[in-house]
């Protein structure tokens, strides 16, 4: 009697510790805007010169003006619907007008915030707009609040969108450019809770109104403006705005969280233990919180849902490959990222009612970069081809998902395995994205489709042996997607079949 007893308790546990999904394909109510997968490059190490830029007079590597043709191609191909520029902390101080003109006549600068380098601004407004229509990405400008003046952002803008005659467009089409660009996102100010002015909340909040007032619209854009949101779960930041900015001087408010362990001892990007690895997946995974949080301020004072959450910064964060420039913030990009870039892309997916811009720092050679380059070689990291599975979600239908997972426990602490998300296309398509962040092990899910008829399903992983695999110069293609076939699909059920260590999308039709 005792041993039927104990069958039946272990066969209750492990019915109810499986991994179930239920997804209501009839209940989609809001779009996954495309700009949640936007990027960031800011005037940092090795992202703009010897990233994207090699320069017009570079004959070894294929560029167009300058734009290296081989980033370009492969960020077209992931499909980078808006990009951050010039910073970070170095936007607050960059003076637009010495990147303009003549490349000979432009003043050159010091990067004090990274590296201590000349910055001879050879890169400036024209070759970040130039980026930008060769990506077909909507430019998102970070604007000087730090050291510079509301006149000088206001005459950036004038510069950048006003189609008439003014002395801002006039100097423009002196420069060579007739038409303006007409540049909608703009943020005011970067982190001026740190290095954007060490402000509190409330004197920001006050310059951030002055700043918002003067930057001119036109009839061609609206402009978006976003105010320098907080530092992770900083809620009193988010009210203290929201409480003092007029709902009609705002479109959208930041946040910036990175996954990091410790600041004073991020560890190794390649090196790393599997403690390492949870607590990195543990910061990573804080962002739900975080959102939520901000998210339930935001409905207190915008209950219209008007204002948009951008998290304009965030990713892996570690200590730099060693004996590079510990300025430049180089990172190696492992597995492990690309983990941690499709489970905080499920969140913002699921919370895409409130978050309508995310940006991951960054694009080229920095932090958790999707693209490294060395001379004449680029290669593309795993974040890279997670975020080229993940754009079927783009300008999507949101699904609603309930996920019941079991646990991936290390050291006694425990974290959900399974993270989920889930869209419509405008073509009836649904796209579903999976991570299983456990490493030990695969887990069989079950998804219960409802309030639709599917009949045909096809996949592709992202996987590898080891957590810390990486690709590189030597083995540029170690990590890249695959046909994924571990599922049955049996009228609206859908048995899956995770490995360890993956990221998956479906498609079923």
């Amino acid at each position: 009697m005792q041993r039927v007893i104990i069958f039946f308790l272990i066969l209750f546990v492990s019915l109810n510790a499986q991994n179930k999904i239920v997804i209501n394909a009839d209940l989609g109510k809001y779009k996954i805007d495309k700009n949640i997968y936007g990027h960031f490059s800011e005037h940092l190490g090795r992202c703009i010169y010897d990233g994207f830029y090699v320069g017009d007079t570079n004959k070894i590597i294929p560029n167009t003006r300058g734009i290296r043709n081989d980033i370009v191609k492969a960020l077209r191909k992931m499909k980078v619907p808006v990009l951050r520029w010039p910073g970070g902390c170095f936007a607050d101080t960059y003076h637009w007008k010495d990147g303009i003109g003549p490349r000979s006549e432009r003043p050159t600068i010091v990067n004090t915030w990274w590296g201590g380098v000349t910055e001879d601004n050879s890169f400036g407004t024209h070759e970040f707009m130039d980026l930008c229509e060769q990506l077909g990405a909507e430019p998102y400008i970070s604007g000087n609040v730090g050291s510079g003046t509301v006149r000088e952002m206001a005459e950036w803008v004038q510069y950048t969108n006003f189609d008439g005659r003014s002395p801002m467009s006039d100097l423009r089409k002196k420069n060579g450019r007739e038409k303006p660009w007409n540049v909608k996102y703009w943020g005011i100010g970067n982190e001026t809770w740190g290095c954007g002015g060490h402000m509190r909340p409330e004197y920001y909040a006050d310059i951030y109104r002055a700043f918002a007032t003067y930057l001119p619209g036109n009839s061609n854009v609206k402009l978006f403006r976003i105010a320098s949101g907080a530092a992770g779960d900083d809620y009193n930041w988010t009210e203290v705005l929201l409480k003092n900015i007029p709902l009609n001087l705002i479109e959208g408010i930041g946040v910036h969280h990175y996954a990091v362990i410790d600041w004073n001892a991020k560890g190794s990007a390649t090196d790393f233990t599997e403690e390492q690895y949870f607590k990195t997946m543990q910061q990573a995974l804080r962002m739900e919180k975080i959102v939520k949080g901000h998210i339930n301020i935001m409905d207190k004072y915008d209950p219209q849902n008007r204002v948009a959450l951008a998290v304009d910064e965030w990713g892996g964060w570690y200590d730099v490959e060693p004996g590079t420039n510990p300025g430049f913030l180089y990172q190696q990009n492992t597995m492990r990222d690309a983990l941690l870039a499709g489970a905080t892309l499920n969140i913002f997916n699921n919370y895409c009612r409130r978050v309508k811009m995310a940006n991951l720092a960054q694009t080229v050679n920095v932090l958790q970069a999707v693209v490294l380059t060395k001379e004449e070689k680029i290669i593309l990291t795993p974040t890279y081809h997670v975020m080229e599975m993940y754009n079927v979600h783009h300008d999507a239908t949101m699904l609603p998902v309930d996920v019941t997972s079991e646990k991936y426990t290390v050291d006694g602490k425990s974290l959900d395995a399974i993270s989920c998300s889930a869209s419509k296309d405008e073509n009836g398509k649904i796209h579903i994205s999976l991570v299983n962040i456990d490493i030990n092990k695969k887990h069989n899910i079950v998804i219960d489709l409802r309030g639709t008829e599917v009949s045909k399903c096809t996949g592709r992983i992202l996987t590898s042996e080891k957590v810390q695999d990486h690709n590189t110069f030597e083995n540029p293609e170690k990590i890249k997607p695959a046909a994924f076939n571990g599922f049955k699909l049996n009228g609206n059920k859908l048995r899956i079949e995770l490995p360890a260590t993956s990221v998956v999308v479906l498609e079923l039709e």
